[in-house]
């Protein structure tokens, strides 16, 4: 089979033949038919991040959904054909095992096949397409986590997401499904339609044009230095500022406004089991549509390039690697 893998940051993604893998007693072997790009598969790329890797080489590809085609025991209860998306889960972040995650602890989607334990399994809705449940499992459910769980966003909230890239547009949306009046910022005004389109108020190049609007949450899918500062100047006092992305590793807090204003600021990693259920649950019934983009199996690379340098991010990119044979 042919499979994208990784061993260090020289070499970076290299397509390799792989032999099909055989599934033990409790895993099964899945055909890939979905497998999303994702910013974080960037930064290990670059090698800043590959410490959250159990193995090398490993195949990439965190965001997995595809079709049983292989049990390592005929007691499973699966049957052949079973459509199922792979669990990522990051939470409770007490119990987080990086060896237990597809494209991070063994080898993952970016493959023709895949072998899963049976823990991580989640059978996929007849309503829910392939693509849709793979990137539901990262993308969909980390947004979910950080604005539903950690940021707490609830009806008569004022919010504010800046970043709308897939995982900020997402947070968009789950934040108006929750009741919330919803502003987004990007430097990128052509996302500005599609943020207003999912439920947003107005949308801004940054907070400070957003005059007059007092946050009670802003969730920051970016996470530079300039957006942190500007999340943490507009916060109202008492509010609440939700880090997700990490385009910087590091970036200066004021701790004059953190004290003065004694708002609370979080970090939002991932998300659990419970989050990307019911994220499907919601996808399932048409109350969420995230915007997709399907590139071929060999564009993976390129496509993570543009995720890199963010020249061009409109939609969530996936792949369906069932398509090369």
């Amino acid at each position: 089979m042919k499979a994208f893998q990784y061993d260090n940051a020289t070499d970076g993604l290299q397509l390799k033949e792989l032999p099909v893998p055989e599934p033990g007693v409790d895993e099964v072997l899945i055909r890939v038919r979905a497998v999303g790009m994702c910013h974080s598969d960037c930064h290990m790329l670059t090698g800043a991040h590959d410490n959250w890797l159990s193995k090398l080489p490993i195949t990439l590809g965190h965001e997995v959904a595809g079709e049983i085609i292989k049990k390592g025991s005929e007691d499973l209860p699966y049957h052949i054909g079973e459509r199922v998306a792979i669990y990522l889960i990051s939470q409770p972040i007490e119990t987080l095992d990086w060896a237990l995650n597809i494209g991070l602890g063994f080898d993952g989607g970016y493959a023709e096949f895949a072998v899963v334990p049976t823990s991580r399994i989640k059978p996929i809705p007849d309503e829910v397409s392939f693509a849709q449940a793979a990137v539901a499992m990262d993308a969909l459910a980390t947004s979910y986590h950080a604005v539903v769980v950690r940021a707490g966003v609830k009806q008569g909230m004022v919010v504010g997401i800046i970043g709308l890239g897939g995982l900020g547009m997402s947070g968009l949306a789950f934040s108006v499904l929750q009741g919330a009046e919803v502003y987004g910022f990007d430097i990128d005004t052509s996302k500005f339609s599609e943020a207003k389109t999912f439920g947003a108020t107005e949308c801004f190049m940054s907070v400070e044009e957003a005059k007059g609007v007092t946050f009670d949450v802003i969730v920051d899918f970016v996470g530079v230095g300039a957006t942190v500062d500007a999340a943490c100047s507009e916060i109202r006092p008492g509010g609440t500022v939700v880090l997700v992305g990490l385009d910087s590793t590091k970036v200066p807090i004021s701790t004059e406004k953190l004290i003065f204003k004694g708002f609370t600021l979080l970090g939002s990693l991932g998300a659990s089991k419970e989050a990307c259920d019911l994220v499907v649950e919601l996808l399932q019934q048409g109350s969420i549509s995230p915007k997709l983009i399907e590139v071929p199996f060999h564009d993976i690379p390129a496509t993570l390039n543009i995720l890199a340098t963010q020249a061009r991010n409109d939609g969530r990119y996936w792949a369906d690697p069932s398509k090369l044979s």
